[in-house]
């Protein structure tokens, strides 16, 4: 299993640090979460892990076994590069933005593997959808043909048809309805037991966060506030007053029991 460990990382954009000197570490396996207000820099975080945003400092590394595979271990901040992003997948917010409207999902799942010169294409393709549950049926339709929840399944198994140890995930559920939302979450957190992955996940809703993660960061302004485990926050232990006041927002939000 792999891990992540991040050390002063910086993301500048007109002289604006949208994430000013952020470290922390994810543990091999482990479900990591990143709350905060709207624009404090949380999925700007992802964005950077993966390469989509331009690093202006800091060091990205992944850590333990197999980590110096070909992954990129002890790569600086100008992550990105092709075997990198192999081994980072991300799950973005938008099922609807998020697949190209005229391919298939066929198409959509053989793209990867293709950029990536990886063989076996039609079994891969097929067992990433059993891996989701949609089944072989949905190869060759289109996303307007899928509901949101299904569109999500086949964004998951466009992530993981490469098999990264490390998963990012942006919101993955905020577009479905509260009944769909329990059951991608379950399914993402029986891939990641099957899988051993780790999993960095940014969502504004607590409760998705407490179920799904083992500890979360809370962030303002583009650096950590409080590192706490996701049992503190749904008990409301917490040191802060920023996390309280994050707390007394979301007022009323109870933990998922999915």
């Amino acid at each position: 299993m792999i891990g992540l460990r991040v050390d002063g990382l910086r993301v500048v954009y007109d002289g604006f640090a949208a994430v000013d000197g952020l470290s922390f570490e994810v543990a091999p396996g482990e479900s990591f979460g990143i709350v905060g207000e709207s624009g404090s820099g949380k999925s700007t975080v992802l964005r950077a892990l993966c390469g989509l945003a331009p690093l202006a400092g800091g060091s990205i590394a992944f850590t333990g076994s197999g980590s110096g595979s070909g992954s990129g271990s002890g790569m600086p901040a100008e992550a990105g590069s092709k075997a990198w992003r192999r081994q980072m997948q991300m799950v973005f917010q938008d099922p609807y933005g998020s697949l190209h409207p005229r391919h298939t999902v066929d198409r959509l799942l053989a793209e990867p593997l293709a950029i990536h010169s990886m063989g076996d294409a039609e079994a891969r393709i097929e067992r990433a959808l059993d891996e989701v549950g949609l089944g072989r049926g949905f190869r060759f339709r289109y996303p307007h043909q899928l509901s949101g929840g299904q569109r999500q399944r086949v964004a998951i198994a466009r992530a993981l048809i490469l098999e990264p140890p490390v998963l990012l995930l942006d919101e993955p559920t905020s577009a479905l309805d509260a009944s769909v939302q329990a059951e991608v979450l379950n399914l993402l957190e029986a891939l990641r037991a099957q899988r051993g992955l780790s999993f960095v996940m940014v969502s504004h809703d607590l409760a998705v966060v407490t179920h799904l993660c083992q500890r979360l960061m809370v962030m303002r302004r583009g650096r950590a506030v409080e590192m706490l485990a996701a049992e503190d926050l749904a008990a409301q232990r917490v040191q802060t007053d920023y996390t309280q006041q994050l707390m007394q927002a979301a007022a009323g939000f109870v933990r998922v029991g999915v």
